[in-house]
This record gives C-alpha cells, structure tokens and sequence, in this order.
C-alpha cells in the first residue's frame, strides 16, 4: 500500500458530499476519485476534491490499481451488490448504513470481507460521536448501575424518502449505539408503524425490543413531526443519562435519580425511596462524528484492525431490522429471534 491510504468515493450526493469533504482534507489519505451519475453531484465533487478524478460510474474505480479502498455513499438498495463487487476487486469497503437491504446479503457482504481478508466498515456515525463514546464509558464501568431499559426518540419535519420507510431510514442509528450498549442478546421484536403521506412507506415506527437480562428498549422514528430531536435515555438502577444530539451545547446529561431500598427492607418495594440527586454534565471535547468515523476507517486499514462499526456488528443491525419490518408487516406482532441469530 502507498504511504497514504488512496480513497474513492462512490455517490456525492445529499450525504456523500460530506465524505468527498471528510476525506479531502483529512492527513494520512489521498481523495483520488469520486464517481456520481449526476452531473451537478460531479460539479460539486470537483469543487471540493480539484485533484480527484471524477467518473459517472463505479466500475473504473473497482479496476483502478490506484484505489486502495471505496466509501459507499449511494442508495441503500444498492449498497450490498457493489461492497460485494469492491471486496472481489481487492479494495477496502466503507459503506454507508445500513450495510444491506436483507440479513442473506448482509450476510454474504461479510463473507466476502472474510475471504479476501479485506476491511469492512459501515458507517453508523453515532458510534463515532464524542458524547456517545463518553456515554458507553459510563455505562461499561457501572457507573449507571444494572441498565433497565433505553429510549430513543430520532423524529422531525424531513426530506421524505421514497426508497426507505422512516424504519430504515432512520432506525440503523439507534439500534448500533443500543447494542453496543447492552451486551445481552435480543430475543424478540415488535413494530407498529403508519404511511400517511406515501402508500407503502412509513411515516412514523415505533419499535420494542426485548433482551435475555430483561433489558428493554424503545425507539420512536419519524419524519412527520413538529420538532427535530435526536436523544437516547439509559435508565439503571443508580443513575439515568440522557444524550441530546440536538442539543448545541449540552449533549450528555447524568442524572443522579433512581430509588433506594434500604438493607432491612431488601423484599419490600413499599419501603423504596425516591433519590433525587445532583444532574451533572459531563466534559465532552467535540469533534465532528464524521471526521472521527473516517479518520477510524483509515487508522483501521493500516493498522489492520476491526473497525468499531465492523460488519459483524452491522449484520446484527440489518437482522434486527429485517425482523422489525416483518412485525410492521404483520400488524406489530412480535417477532423471537434464535439466539444463533443474533448472537
């Protein structure tokens, strides 16, 4: 490999233009190409990335032995086909969330990465930012206690889309930082959901998720709402925290709330009492999640380690996914997962 690592990016679009900017300016890589079939995401591409080479398509990139690794930035629909094919042509593959459309292909794009001992990283940007990493902190040393459940509340007025339902549109954010949160398996999932503005695409989703410790989770996902909010509430038995990405300057939140049961009335629930401590906000040093999620993309490549958002961990994404759109299907049924499914 070069001194630098040689990126391509694929897909300079809504999102993908922010990784044509990440990539351009960022140490230890070189931006050598971005491909698009619009011409105006190309205009934008050369702006940003004057020295890259910019193609309509994908498949010169793939043929390129100049091209180290490719970020995917391109529809969802897509995105397991053409990580398959970057994988099969020697490169290292960022795609974008979620890593595929069905678990069987999710499946077979992290197989690829294992045969050709290739890196696969997809890109859960809320593993990357600052105020969640210091979230997890708090969780893995105890600091909250036994977790008992989560909620997640990813809602606004927003660009509709009609290739995904606000289900995957939005839900892949949360339920990579949920897991990497509870380290008990998810055994059941259930979805409701509603299309009021397109037939067939849903609006609004709400989602409940079970877990072997008796963990729960929530997540509430729309697109049709008066406010845009984007929080995660951790709830244990000593302290709660909530992160508010909406937040311009608070994002991380510690609550010192909870009940204690006195030690000579440990069986008794009558005799618990209420704890209403001190809301501290903790030190987070900001840094664009983005920039961080790259830069991690990089360091992984030539460190030859797994990415934190590594295809296994996104497989479990896509699983869960798949299960919560055959309960949206059937009316919000719950649905068990084997636990070799998810495992």
């Amino acid at each position: 490999m070069a001194e630098r690592v040689r990126i391509a990016v694929a897909g300079a679009g809504y999102w993908g233009i922010n990784h044509v900017r990440a990539f351009s300016r960022l140490a230890g890589c070189e931006l050598v190409a971005v491909c698009d079939p619009d011409e105006r995401a190309r205009g934008r591409a050369a702006q940003l990335a004057p020295h890259a080479r910019i193609e309509r398509a994908l498949e010169p990139l793939l043929a390129d032995p100049d091209v180290d690794a490719v970020v995917l930035a391109t529809p969802a629909v897509a995105h397991a086909a053409q990580a398959q094919a970057a994988l099969a042509a020697g490169k290292h593959v960022f795609v974008e969330k979620p890593l595929a459309l069905t678990a069987a292909d999710a499946r077979a794009t992290v197989a690829a990465a294992t045969a050709h001992g290739s890196t696969l990283m997809v890109g859960h940007l809320m593993l990357y930012h600052p105020a969640f990493q210091r979230l997890a902190e708090l969780v893995a040393q105890g600091e909250l206690g036994r977790v008992f459940y989560l909620h997640a509340l990813r809602v606004n007025l927003g660009r509709l889309r009609s290739d995904e339902n606000a289900l995957w549109s939005f839900a892949p954010h949360d339920l990579s930082m949920i897991l990497s949160l509870v380290s008990s398996p998810p055994v059941s999932v259930a979805a409701r959901g509603e299309a009021y503005l397109q037939a067939g695409v849903e609006d609004v989703v709400f989602v409940n998720i079970a877990f072997a410790d008796r963990t729960m989770a929530q997540i509430q996902l729309s697109w049709l709402d008066p406010r845009k909010e984007r929080r995660l509430t951790v709830v244990g038995s000593k302290k709660m925290v909530e992160l508010d990405d909406a937040h311009p300057t608070e994002k991380l939140r510690v609550y010192d709330k909870g009940y204690d049961r006195p030690p000579e009335f440990t069986q008794y629930g009558e005799y618990l009492t209420v704890r209403q401590g001190d809301i501290h906000i903790p030190r987070v040093d900001m840094a664009e999640p983005l920039e961080r999620e790259c830069l991690h993309f990089i360091e992984s490549i030539r460190n030859g380690t797994p990415p934190r958002s590594d295809g296994p961990s996104a497989l479990k994404v896509v699983e869960l996914l798949e299960a919560a759109s055959r309960s949206l299907r059937e009316g919000g049924r719950p649905i068990e997962l084997p636990a070799a499914l998810i495992r």
